[in-house]
């Protein structure tokens, strides 16, 4: 009965090994993995169900309303009217060009200021966090009030240029583009610091004494070591900063009023005052589909500049060690 008997240990190999049941049967590894993968699925539906309720569907029905003629027939006679109209041409470039100048502006402030962060003490550190995150607590039209009282004639700006012998007379600040983008700099400069300031922090500091070492002069280390480095938190910072400062509506609204024409007023004068539901729905389109350019567009350059970043510093790495 014993020499019939399998040996202990033939049953569980055969089947781990030989077997057709074994082999049609998944890896431990792929199957936590698949599971992790539905886990993590399941866990990220009620927020997609929230996306596609609040934002995917009112897209779809404002990309569907542009189509629609007052009469309900389908029309691109929206679209026609909107590049058919020089008018409309001077409105987007109002648009781009503020938006580029707050984004460049935010751009000159926001860099020094995030590497400061980056390579100050941690009470340093947390100090500034604070000031740059508290005034984020404070709404834009509260903020955009703000600044039409410091910039008028008797204000606090010109009252003090004028004390300190900056100015003769007072500089005319509201109602005209120098005043939107001061006010427009102060709401939007955070969201240039943040991802500049994720990006310095990963940078080690020794890679500038190393460069230093090598006889590279600081704005030589600079350019071909830290700038490259933190280009995709440039680019990230301004991506958020653009597609936000060619959107917004309340800060020229109060600064500088109907005089400066951009995309967003054309909308709400539109939906409010003429009520166009086309012609609102379709500025808002050419809108949408101007940020969402600059987003994919800025997407598809940080994954480059990563990539470049991440080959870069595989080259240097095989080189020291071939050294």
């Amino acid at each position: 009965m014993s020499a019939a008997r399998p040996p202990e240990g033939a049953h569980t190999a055969a089947e781990g090994e030989g077997s057709p049941a074994s082999a049609a049967r998944p890896p431990e590894g792929a199957a936590a993995s698949a599971l992790a993968c539905r886990s993590v699925a399941w866990l990220a539906l009620p927020g997609a169900g929230y996306l596609m309720l609040v934002f995917a569907l009112p897209l779809a029905v404002l990309l569907a309303s542009s189509f629609h003629a007052p009469g309900g027939a389908l029309s691109l006679a929206g679209y026609a009217r909107f590049f058919s109209d020089g008018y409309n041409a001077t409105v987007v470039w109002n648009t781009l060009k503020i938006a580029v100048l707050v984004t460049s502006v935010c751009l000159l402030i926001g860099y020094p200021v995030a590497f400061a962060m980056a390579r100050a003490r941690p009470a340093v550190q947390a100090l500034m966090f604070l000031a740059l995150i508290l005034p984020l607590s404070v709404g834009v039209i509260v903020k955009s009030f703000a600044w039409t009282i410091l910039l008028r004639s008797n204000g606090l700006v010109n009252s003090t240029s004028m004390a300190l012998g900056l100015a003769d007379e007072p500089v005319k600040l509201l109602f005209n583009e120098r005043g939107l983008v001061i006010a427009a700099v102060h709401v939007f400069l955070p969201f240039m610091v943040l991802p500049i300031f994720t990006v310095a922090r990963q940078i080690d500091s020794c890679l500038k004494e190393a460069a230093a070492t090598l006889g590279a002069t600081p704005w030589y280390a600079f350019a071909r070591v830290t700038g490259p480095l933190s280009l995709p938190g440039v680019v990230a910072g301004c991506a958020f900063v653009f597609s936000m400062a060619v959107s917004m509506y309340v800060i020229p609204a109060l600064l500088i009023g109907d005089r400066y024409q951009t995309l967003p007023a054309l909308v709400a004068r539109a939906y409010l005052f003429m009520r166009d539901r086309q012609a609102g729905s379709t500025l808002a389109v050419v809108l949408l589909l101007i940020a969402v350019a600059i987003v994919v567009g800025s997407t598809l350059l940080t994954r480059h500049l990563q990539a470049k970043t991440s080959t870069s510093s595989t080259t240097t790495t095989a080189a020291g060690a071939a050294r």
